[in-house]
C-alpha cells in the first residue's frame, strides 16, 4: 500500500540519537516509554518523530515484539490521521489489534501490549459505529486493556486520554441509564481521566483536544467556552515532533467548525 507522505516536514522534527535523548522525557511524557537501546529501535524512533511513519513501522516490525511499540505507534498515527481509505483504516487497525493480542502473551508486562491495543480496537469501533462494535463485545475488551495499561503505568497520560474517550463515547451512543448499567461508565470519571492525563503531561494537545470533543458531546452548549478555551490551548502548544504537530492541525481545525458552527 501507498503511504500518503506526513504533509508538514520540518527540519526541527529530525533528531539525532544525542538530541533525541534530549528531548526524550519531553517526547514520550504521554507514553513513558524508555529510551531505546538497540540501533535500528533508535533509528525507528527518530523516524517517528520526523513523520517518516512507514519507514518506522518496517524498522520496528523487522526488530519483531520489541519492535512493536515504536511500530504500532507509527502505524496508528499515521492511520488516524493520514490514511483517507475508510476500508484500510478499519483493516489496519484490527491487524493492529492481533498483532498486540500476540504481544500481550508474550511480554504480559509491557503497557504498550495493551495501550495499543485497546487504542487499535478504539478506532476501529468509531470506523464501524460505536453500537456495533459494542454488540460485538469489543467495549469490554478496550476497557479491559485500559485498565491493564493502567494498572501497568499509571503515569502514562494517553492510557488515562483513551479511558476518558471509552466513557464519553459510550455515553454519548447509549447513553446516560444504559451507557451507566450495562458499561458502568460515568461522565464525571470519564472528564476526570482527562484531568489526569492533564496532570501527567501538562503539555499534552491532544488530551486537550479529547476533553473538549467530550465536553461537547456530552454538555453540549453549557461547556462550549471550556471547550473552546481547551482547543485554544491544544492549537498553540509547543510542537516538538510531527506527530504533535499533526495533534495541533486537528485543534485548528475543530476551533474553526465550532466558530462557524457556532
Amino acid at each position: 500500500m501507498a503511504w500518503t507522505p506526513f504533509p508538514y516536514p520540518d527540519p526541527a522534527f529530525r533528531y539525532t540519537p544525542e538530541s533525541l535523548q534530549a528531548a526524550w522525557p519531553q517526547l514520550h511524557a504521554g507514553d513513558r516509554e524508555a529510551f531505546p537501546t538497540h540501533p535500528a529501535l533508535l533509528q525507528a524512533w527518530i523516524a517517528y518523530h520526523a513523520g517518516e511513519y512507514e519507514r518506522a513501522a518496517r524498522l520496528g516490525l523487522d526488530v519483531g515484539v520489541n519492535g512493536y511499540a515504536v511500530a504500532h505507534k507509527a502505524i496508528c498515527m499515521y492511520t488516524n490521521y493520514l490514511e483517507p481509505n475508510l476500508k484500510k483504516r478499519l483493516a489496519t487497525f484490527e491487524c493492529v489489534a492481533e498483532r498486540c493480542e500476540r504481544q500481550q502473551l508474550e511480554q504480559p508486562n509491557n503497557p504498550a501490549g495493551y495501550y495499543w491495543h485497546a487504542y487499535a480496537l478504539g478506532q476501529y469501533s468509531q470506523g464501524i459505529s460505536v453500537m456495533k462494535a459494542l454488540a460485538q463485545g469489543l467495549g469490554a475488551k478496550i476497557k479491559r486493556s485500559l485498565d491493564t495499561a493502567i494498572q501497568l503505568a499509571p503515569q502514562r497520560a494517553d492510557a488515562h486520554i483513551a479511558l476518558g474517550v471509552y466513557h464519553a463515547e459510550i455515553l454519548d451512543k447509549a447513553g446516560a441509564v444504559l451507557a451507566g448499567l450495562t458499561y458502568g461508565v460515568k461522565k464525571e470519571e470519564g472528564y476526570r481521566q482527562f484531568e489526569t492525563a492533564l496532570q501527567l503531561n501538562p503539555d499534552s494537545a491532544i488530551a486537550r483536544i479529547q476533553y473538549a470533543r467530550a465536553l461537547l458531546m456530552l454538555d453540549g452548549k453549557k461547556k462550549t467556552a471550556q471547550a473552546m478555551s481547551l482547543y485554544e490551548q491544544a492549537a498553540c502548544c509547543n510542537v516538538r515532533d510531527a506527530s504533535e504537530r499533526l495533534d495541533q492541525d486537528a485543534a485548528q481545525k475543530e476551533l474553526e467548525e465550532e466558530k462557524l458552527s457556532g
